[in-house]
């Protein structure tokens, strides 16, 4: 017999101790990540009283996995949309609380006089709340419907996208051996770069490729190519410097954005759980009772910077965002713990080599202490807001409460300035890089195989007419977009000093494009500076001119607005959000609302032109959803069944006196059930009977006895059935179903 793989056995000891403490945990209503870490600890190296894990890098390999996993399907609950429509109030928190934190840590670590690399780390691991610990805490304690927690989670939501940033910045920093600006300045470029560039080039064929595969997918097969998208962009990110858990939360987001992205979290929650569950198991691990008690001053040291830092910056940065004193604290006292991805901080500078070994144990032990005292920070906010309440004077406390870093809202001209220069800024920088992106691979990967088939001359004279081609309808949306906007035009009708910046707008645009089509030129041609210049103008005066390149151009931004829309559209469709045209009928005192068919509806089996809705309420039926159906726009011969939800349009009088309706047309309660049991009798037809010499058709048991003959005994095993057509005889048996007083009527008339 074969030797099992050391790898299983591991795997079996893993998984079994951590069910077994999860379970234990569950039942001490603690947070399942503190199990897993205990659970590590047992199987690890440090505990010498029990079994320990035999081939730990292969334990690491899975861990890594989990990360990426993880990471993924943060993704799949991350929306670029959902960050847009914050406002600025979370981006003022979270800016706040992981600039200060942050601070605060490298401070304490230069304080131990530990390495630049650890403070920086330590930094960086302070500043992430866990999101899993606070989202349970909420959960045990009955808070996960107040307001507080809603802006919370908006934070923590904005400090786990910092966290990816800062992962890639803090791998760059470790490669570069440099904290200096100019490597930060260029990490953060470049990671602004590819997160675009993928984000849009995700978003513009995958929902295309899942489209066109929809009906060939099942739920195994969209497991399968979701897990192979998430490790093909891990691969890709990889390559390009990026760590993979990057590249998989970036897939996460993009996938996030299609219609089978709620299949998807659900397929995936399984193998998110299983590797997430070893990656923590790992993290316990690494625990080491010595280390610990080694260095037990930094660890309170620690704990303690994270409790009252987090409960004072974190107050502070909500103040900012303008929140109430009270509001800001019970949000600020609610993060005074780290997670999750302090343990990510902690394995990436692990895997780089650039952290000290003690400093893993040392901020597990911290997150474990933290996790415990969570639900007694979030009770204390209270307490704390009444007593400064009582000992802060009265004008303190009301500048607290009023305090806000938000601005007025633009109005006129300067909204107008505002709406039009981001958009264009937008635009730009968007088509920017996918036209960068498009000369570096055609340049890379096209160009050296053309060389290969033709002449030097004509393998770069085709790579660039190939070229501009491809980056045209970007170049020409970079020059022509929202020059004919609302915005632009308020602005050029509004006031006459206003066209010089406008016009000036297009000519900055259009040299961006020019620089484009030059720098391909140029790479390609050995022309004249002054004819090159020439060639390139007009290149891009026949771009603006073309007909044929501006709808090319629309029809591609809309494909990508569709899809990029095509998860909220699928929501709009099922019901579960409202439709978009709903605002502009509220100018007009109208609405939509939903209205549910009652099972016991009179209405049930009823077309709409029976109804006359419209003529009894004055309202419309926009829309009638049925099970996973959307009817749009339904006719008069379209009918209403029990369950339909019914998006009707109306005013709120007509809505009120149509729900009325629906509510009370309903047929009334039996109150005599126990006569609606039915029961199966025989019966002998005799020669006086009434059916004798008629078809059962003829005979009236169904629509005048209300029964039902369901076979004729002819001395066989089985009942024979009996057509309408079979014509009774003297002696026929049968067997007949009713209720019990249709059934002695049939009897005595029979």
């Amino acid at each position: 017999m074969s030797e099992l793989p050391e790898l299983v056995k591991d795997l079996a000891l893993i998984l079994i101790v951590a069910g077994v403490v999860s379970i234990l945990f569950k039942r001490l209503r603690q947070p399942l990540v503190l199990g897993y870490l205990v659970a590590g600890f047992l199987v690890g190296p440090h505990m010498p009283y029990t079994m320990t894990v035999g081939d730990q890098e292969n334990i690491e390999t899975w861990a890594s996995i989990g990360v990426m996993f993880t990471l993924f399907s943060l993704g799949l609950d991350f929306s670029f949309k959902k960050i847009l429509k914050m406002g600025a109030a979370p981006i003022i928190a979270t800016t706040t609380i992981v600039f200060c934190m942050m601070t605060l840590g490298i401070f304490v670590g230069h304080v131990f006089r530990w390495s630049d690399m650890n403070c920086i780390f330590l930094g960086g691991m302070l500043a992430m709340s866990s999101t899993t610990i606070i989202y349970k805490a909420f959960d045990d304690l009955g808070l996960r419907q107040q307001n507080f927690s809603g802006l919370v989670m908006s934070v923590l939501i904005l400090e786990d996208i910092l966290a990816i940033v800062m992962m890639v910045m803090l791998a760059a920093m470790a490669g570069g051996g440099s904290a200096g600006g100019g490597e930060m300045l260029n990490s953060v470029l470049r990671i602004g770069f590819f997160l675009v560039l993928w984000f849009v080039v995700g978003i513009f064929i995958i929902p295309l490729f899942l489209r066109s595969v929809r009906k060939l997918v099942n739920a195994e097969m969209l497991l399968i190519v979701s897990l192979g998208l998430c490790c093909l962009m891990a691969v890709i990110s990889t390559t390009v410097g990026f760590s993979s858990a990057f590249g998989a939360f970036v897939m996460g987001s993009i996938l996030a954005e299609t219609i089978e992205a709620e299949k998807i979290i659900k397929l995936v929650e399984p193998v998110k759980n299983l590797f997430g569950a070893i990656f923590f198991v790992s993290v316990g691990m690494l625990v080491d009772p010595d280390i610990i008690a080694q260095y037990a001053v930094p660890i309170v040291t620690l704990v303690l910077v994270i409790l009252i830092g987090q409960a004072l910056f974190g107050s502070m940065g909500f103040l900012f965002s303008g929140q109430s004193l009270k509001s800001a604290m019970r949000c600020g006292f609610s993060m005074a713990q780290i997670g999750e991805f302090s343990f990510i901080i902690a394995t990436l500078g692990r895997s780089l080599n650039v952290v000290s070994d003690f400093l893993y144990p040392v901020v597990v032990a911290v997150s474990v202490i933290t996790t415990f005292l969570t639900p007694y920070m979030m009770k204390a906010a209270i307490p704390c807001y009444n007593y400064l309440e009582k000992h802060l004077p009265k004008t303190w406390i009301r500048r607290l409460n009023h305090l806000t870093m938000s601005q007025p809202s633009a109005h006129g001209e300067r909204g107008h300035w505002r709406n039009l220069l981001v958009s264009l800024t937008v635009i730009t920088v968007i088509y920017s890089i996918l036209s960068a992106a498009s000369i570096t691979l055609m340049f890379t990967f096209f160009l050296p195989f053309v060389r290969q088939i033709l002449s030097l001359w004509w393998a770069n004279a085709v790579c660039g007419v190939l070229t501009i081609m491809l980056i045209s309808p970007f170049l020409r949306a970079i020059m022509m977009k929202k020059n004919h906007s609302e915005d632009f035009k308020a602005l050029w009708t509004s006031n006459r000093i206003n066209r010089f910046p406008l016009v000036f707008t297009i000519i900055v645009r259009v040299f961006i494009a020019v620089a484009f089509v030059f720098y391909v030129c140029n790479e390609l041609s050995h022309f004249s500076m002054a004819f090159l210049i020439s060639l390139c103008v007009a290149v891009a005066m026949l771009m603006i001119m073309s007909r044929r390149l501006k709808s090319r151009s629309i029809r591609m931004e809309r494909l990508f607005i569709q899809n990029l829309r095509s998860r909220d559209i699928e929501a709009e469709v099922t019901g579960r959000i409202r439709p978009l045209f709903e605002g502009r009928l509220l100018d007009r005192d109208i609405h939509i609302a939903d209205f549910d068919v009652p099972a016991d509806s009179k209405w049930s089996g009823k077309t709409l032109a029976q109804l006359a809705l419209g003529h009894q309420y004055g309202v419309h039926v926009s829309s009638i959803l049925r099970a996973t159906h959307r009817l749009n726009i339904p006719e008069g011969s379209s009918v209403i069944y029990p369950g339909d939800k019914l998006q009707v349009i109306g005013s709120d009088e007509q809505l009120a006196a149509f729900g009325q309706a629906l509510a009370n047309e309903v047929f009334d309660e039996d109150y005599e059930l126990e006569k609606r049991e039915m029961k199966l009798r025989r019966m002998v037809i005799d020669g006086n009977s009434q059916f004798v010499g008629k078809t059962l058709e003829e005979s009236g048991i169904r629509h005048v006895f209300n029964c039902m003959v369901v076979g004729l005994e002819e001395g066989k095993e089985n009942l024979s059935q009996v057509l309408p057509s079979y014509c009774f005889a003297k002696g026929d048996i049968i067997w007949v179903v009713g209720e019990v007083e249709d059934l002695d009527r049939l009897t005595i008339n029979g």
